[in-house]
């Protein structure tokens, strides 16, 4: 509840009062205490910084202040007025929605709330219908009256609330923004301007610049995962539409990565931006540029580093995996890069690890699987033993898989060698009946692969252990003597004196 109040009634920031006459509202009144200021933009990966200013944010159509109680009145819908006059609704309409309301009291302005509700369903209607190509005038409005809207301080992170700097992100509180009916028709109507056949892109992108994209990413470290969404939306159809912002755009999630990674490790929309990056790198034409190959190491390996991996790691995942379906050459390097950031005393991240790794070595080609097998197999064994038994099964799970398999096989002189030890480590002592079965299985498969090799094994093995028996033994009389010595000094010292 502490949460919400404090989230409720985040504090308005100031910005300069627009004259409402201008647009047809009678004489300005008092700034209207129910209204919240929308002139601020949350600074680059920061959630409450200073304002920041650009030519999208507010123009001369971004009225932030209420006029005097009862002067806003509904506009008469499309449909109404003669096709001649319909582009000068469409701009009274913007005006209208330009406002911007207290939501965290609902008596508040329950009148106007409705009417600018109403102006943006309208709106959202008229762009979808397209009923008529919109005058640049009005597109250059509409993006300043979204950017009015949606650009705003997001409110603080739970955490930030309880100071629990160590809070899992799955288990915070889920807020919900309060101005979501405003809000999410704002991006209905920016994502059908997007996508509408009638929107010019050499003329959008005037309006739709590199100004724009950043303050939509900076807005993905919101709380609220049905704004989320629908940037995620937007932010796709902008990638696909104007090709000349892909290269910022990557490059700008690139950094929003490097920040999350090596400072933060706080980011609401990491999985969202993966997903988006999921359906660019499914497109990569090849050969795949150097650009690409350097975003795989330098981002996307090492976000398997941060602890609220599981948030994101499905679509972590498949960006992984998309990779090397395209390059099958970039299969060692994504493997070991998994085996460079190995969780060591994180077990359901484990897991997660050995998921992965299973759909990486199911797109991994004979010769690549050679160059990375030692280090991975070793890592591999070590699982096998671990105490935890989700970790071991999820490691003998592997050998279901017909392609792992088949790699194994072609490999196995290499490969059993190293886990031979481990998987009779586990049918001796493991704890877990599950595990222990699972081994037994890949035991024999492996002996009925190769007889020859797998008593090989067991001969080495069982050297191994003599030979460790025979130095514990060689240990223990050593120390017999040592004692045996220094019993006979101590009854000499004794007689002596």
């Amino acid at each position: 509840m502490f949460k919400k109040i404090i989230k409720g009634n985040k504090k308005p920031a100031k910005s300069e009062t627009h004259d409402p006459s201008s647009y047809g509202y009678g004489q300005p009144g008092t700034r209207n205490s129910g209204a919240v200021s929308a002139n601020v933009v949350v600074n680059h990966a920061s959630r409450s910084g200073p304002a920041a200013s650009g030519t999208n944010a507010v123009g001369a159509s971004g009225i932030t202040a209420l006029p005097p109680s009862g002067t806003i009145e509904p506009l008469p819908s499309f449909r109404d007025v003669p096709v001649s006059e319909r582009q000068t609704l469409f701009l009274r309409k913007l005006q209208v929605c330009c406002f911007q309301f207290d939501f965290s009291d609902t008596l508040k302005n329950p009148r106007e709330k409705e009417i600018k509700r109403q102006s943006l369903l309208e709106l959202v209607d008229f762009i979808q219908s397209g009923s008529g190509k919109i005058t640049e005038t009005c597109q250059e409005e509409m993006i300043k009256m979204v950017s009015v809207n949606i650009f705003r301080c997001l409110p603080p992170a739970s955490h930030e609330n309880t100071g629990q700097e160590n809070a899992d992100p799955e288990e915070e509180e889920l807020y919900l923004e309060p101005s979501w009916p405003h809000l999410q028709l704002v991006y209905e109507l920016l994502l059908r301007y997007i996508v509408s056949s009638d929107t010019d892109t050499k003329v959008a992108k005037r309006y739709i610049d590199h100004s724009f994209v950043l303050k939509l990413l900076d807005l993905f470290d919101s709380e609220d995962p049905r704004e989320r969404e629908y940037l995620k939306n937007s932010l796709h159809r902008i990638y696909g539409k104007f090709m000349v912002h892909r290269p910022f755009i990557r490059k700008a999630i690139n950094n929003i990565f490097y920040r999350f990674i090596y400072e933060t490790e706080r980011h609401s929309g990491v999985a969202e931006l993966l997903e988006i990056l999921g359906s660019i790198i499914n497109g990569f034409a090849l050969p795949m540029k150097e650009e690409h190959k350097l975003f795989l190491v330098r981002a996307l390996i090492p976000l398997h580093k941060p602890k609220p991996i599981a948030v994101y790691h499905q679509q972590l995942s498949y960006c992984i995996t998309q990779f090397v379906e395209k390059d099958y050459k970039l299969a060692d390097t994504v493997v070991r890069g998994l085996l460079k950031y190995w969780p060591v005393t994180n077990c359901q991240k484990e897991v997660l690890f050995l998921g992965e790794l299973e759909e990486v070595l199911e797109a991994t080609q004979a010769a690549e699987f050679q160059r990375c097998m030692v280090p991975l197999f070793r890592q591999i064994a070590r699982c096998l033993n671990s105490s935890h038994f989700q970790v071991a099964e999820r490691a003998l799970f592997l050998w279901n898989n017909e392609h792992i398999v088949s790699l194994i096989a072609q490999n196995r002189n290499v490969i059993l060698p190293i886990i031979f030890e481990a998987l009779e480590m586990n049918i001796q002592n493991h704890w877990n009946q599950a595990v222990h079965g699972l081994t037994v299985n890949v035991r024999k498969m492996f002996s009925e692969m190769d007889a020859e090799l797998f008593e090989d094994c067991q001969r080495q093995l069982a050297e191994k252990e003599a030979s460790a028996r025979e130095v514990v033994e060689q240990r223990e009389l050593t120390w017999k003597k040592l004692a045996d010595a220094a019993a006979q000094r101590g009854e000499e010292d004794m007689v002596t004196s």
